[in-house]
Parts: C-alpha cells; sequence; structure tokens
C-alpha cells in the first residue's frame, strides 16, 4: 500500500512551520502526486489563519501550479466545528476560495456563544473527570458533527475522536449519505483501529493523511496504514493509495 497523496498539511499561515514551497517540494520528493494546503480555520484562536492570507494563499498556489506541474496542488482549510448545530469557522467567502473542505473538532476553537462554549469545551473537559458526563458529553459532540456533516460539503472529516468522543457509526452513517471522507490521520492515530473497524460497516470511504505541521513530516503515513491493515480495510476504501 503506498500513499500517493496527503490531503491534510499545514504550513506557517497557521500552525506549521514551512512554506506551501517547502510542503510541495517534499510531497514531490516523496513521490506524491497530489498536496493538500490545510491550515487551521479562522475560529481557533491561537492558530488560526488570518482570512486576508487566504486570498495571498490561494495566489501563491496558482503561481507555484505553473512551477511545478508535475504535482496537483489544492488549496484547503482545515475548519472548526464551533457550535452545537454544527456551524463551522468559514464562511461563503471562504469556501469559495477552496479547493477542498476540511473540518473537525480543535481544542484551540473559539466558539460561537456561552451554549456552545458550555456544550462542547468546559463538557467535554469535565466529562474526562466527571464519568457521569461522559456519555452526555459524547451525544452532543456527534450530534454538532453529524448537523456539520449535513450541512455543509465537506470533503474530509479531520481525526473523528482524537479531541473529543464521538459515535464513530452516526459518524460514518452521516458521512457515506453525503459523500464525506473520515480520515485516518496518521499524527493522532483517529480513526483508530476499533473505530475504523466501526465506521467500515456503513458505506463510508477514507483517507489516510500525515497532518503535517513541519515540511519532513509531509506524506509521512506509515502509523495510518497500519491502522488501515490492522482494522482490516479494503483497499478500493481508501481513496488516496495505490496498492
Amino acid at each position: 500500500m503506498r500513499v500517493i497523496a496527503d490531503y491534510h498539511t499545514h504550513t506557517k499561515y497557521s500552525h506549521g512551520k514551512g512554506s506551501i514551497r517547502d510542503n510541495i517540494v517534499e510531497a514531490i520528493n516523496k513521490g506524491l502526486k497530489k498536496i493538500v494546503i490545510a491550515d487551521h480555520g479562522p475560529g481557533h484562536w491561537l492558530y488560526g489563519v488570518n482570512k486576508k492570507d487566504l486570498y495571498k494563499m490561494r495566489d501563491e498556489i496558482e503561481r507555484l501550479k505553473t512551477e511545478f506541474k508535475e504535482i496537483e496542488i489544492l488549496l484547503g482549510i482545515e475548519a472548526n466545528i464551533i457550535s452545537v448545530d454544527g456551524e463551522l469557522d468559514v464562511d461563503d467567502e471562504v469556501i469559495s476560495l477552496l479547493d477542498v473542505l476540511l473540518a473537525g473538532f480543535h481544542n484551540g476553537a473559539f466558539f460561537k456563544g456561552v451554549r456552545d462554549w458550555r456544550e462542547l469545551y468546559f463538557k467535554n473537559k469535565l466529562s474526562r473527570i466527571v464519568p457521569i458526563l461522559q456519555r452526555d458529553a459524547r451525544i452532543t459532540n456527534t450530534i454538532a458533527m453529524v448537523k456539520a456533516i449535513k450541512n455543509y460539503n465537506i470533503d474530509i472529516i479531520t481525526h473523528p475522536g482524537a479531541k473529543v468522543d464521538i459515535d464513530t457509526r452516526e459518524i460514518a452513517k452521516a458521512a457515506a449519505e453525503k459523500g464525506t471522507l473520515l480520515e485516518i490521520n496518521s499524527s493522532h492515530g483517529f480513526l483508530n483501529v476499533d473505530y475504523v473497524k466501526i465506521a467500515m460497516k456503513e458505506n463510508v470511504n477514507f483517507v489516510i493523511n500525515s497532518d503535517a505541521h513541519k515540511p519532513k513530516d509531509v506524506g509521512k503515513v506509515d502509523d495510518g496504514i497500519a491502522i488501515a491493515l490492522r482494522a482490516g480495510l479494503p483497499f478500493d476504501r481508501i481513496i488516496n493509495i495505490e496498492s
């Protein structure tokens, strides 16, 4: 199994260490045929990409396409789920700039309102030490993610289960209905083996990504491949591999 595309890489425009060019060069050196630059959505209070910078990134990618014709270069964003109603921290203007929309939960997201902070931030934090809250938090997280999938044309749900607990079967059902991919994230280890086994019971497809924050980690997906193999995930359910 060989991954030929990395749909989740970060740059200095958000939480990454390198430039767009650095990530592209690394991807080419590792034999990738496609790379997506997907920095954190603007609602991440520490690392969110500046909305104005997305225009610079779009222009930069268009210039780099003429220089690096051997690889497909796409602009994405890793949007944050910021409300229990599944709202994302990207508007129509931002989405219009993108080739790929990724979305997931992040601890650093700036949630929309008081209710959202209570339900998606504080409840999840408390559930780690107060077991009685765990089931309720899981239900709320799942509802929010399912609504996000239904309300937006999300291409990829990033590291489902890594930041907050979710009902994998329900997420997989919603993703299958919308044609949304579930990510096996090589940095976070989610979907983990158990989650993949649950999700693959639904008619959903998967993508293995690096979530690289340094150029040298672009295309570094061995851990994700290992998860897929241990789960017995059929190769034809993974959209970015050659077998």
